[in-house]
């Protein structure tokens, strides 16, 4: 999962730095509302985990689990937080 999780940062980091027009990553970061629309998609995605684990929705949750990671990583690159930060918080929770 790792690598996943690097290959989507790096692209993530990509449309932050390019910011294709055709691109919905870029739009997060050029969008009018900023960080805001980032953290409503975030509380919007964790709403529907929600609800999806209540009905125990197994391919929900899976689906509504990607979005939230995604949005999480938009977060990060939005900050300026590094992948490596976030890796080093999870292992020093082992």
């Amino acid at each position: 999962m790792d690598d996943v999780l690097e290959e989507l940062f790096a692209v993530i980091e990509d449309r932050k730095e390019t910011l294709p027009e055709d691109s919905y990553t870029a739009s997060l970061f050029t969008h009018e509302k900023g960080e805001n629309a980032v953290l409503e998609k975030l509380g919007e995605e964790t709403t529907e985990l929600v609800l999806a684990a209540k009905d125990d929705d197994h391919e929900e949750i899976a689906h509504e689990s990607a979005d939230i990671v995604y949005h999480l990583l938009v977060l990060l690159a939005m900050k300026d937080v590094e992948l490596s930060d976030l890796e080093a918080e999870l292992e020093a929770r082992r």
